[in-house]
Order: C-alpha cells, then structure tokens, then sequence
C-alpha cells in the first residue's frame, strides 16, 4: 500500500484563501482611491471631466484586480503580487 499524498488541513486552506482575498480587496481598493484622488486633483469638482476620470480609476482597479488573479493563477501564494516570493 502506497503513502496518501499529504494534503494540506482545511484550516490552512482557508486561511491562505482569506489572506489572499484581503490582499488582493486591499490593492484593488488602494488602486481605485489612489486613481481617483489623483484624477480628482486634476479636475474640477461634479464636472462632467470628473465623472470621466472616476471612470478611468474604475479602469485601473479592475487592472489591479486582473493583475491579482492573474497572480494567483500563476504561482500559488497568498499575496496577489506578481513578484517571486512575496
């Protein structure tokens, strides 16, 4: 009889899928707010341009979202970084 290939606990899955979820929600939201306050500086206050650059910080955190997953897809880990290691 051969040895069961070791499988993680659940605990620990779940906790590297929390993690993970917590830090890919931080960069996405981090992204957005980031986005949005630089293209608010640039732009006047409930002017239509404004609106427009809310648009564009939406663009990014979705760019930051993919990024993440994308992250996930390609080296299991508990970070949403495409850096080794992290």
């Amino acid at each position: 009889m051969t040895t069961p290939f070791p499988l993680p606990s659940t605990q620990t899955v779940v906790k590297s899928a929390k993690t993970y979820a917590r830090d890919l929600a931080e960069r996405v939201v981090a992204t957005f707010l980031q986005a949005f306050l630089g293209a608010f500086v640039l732009t006047q206050p409930l002017d239509l341009h404004m609106w427009q650059a809310a648009a564009v910080a939406g663009v990014a955190a979705a760019a930051s979202l993919l990024k993440g997953l994308v992250a996930r897809w390609r080296d299991v880990t508990n970070s949403a970084s495409l850096a080794k290691g992290v």
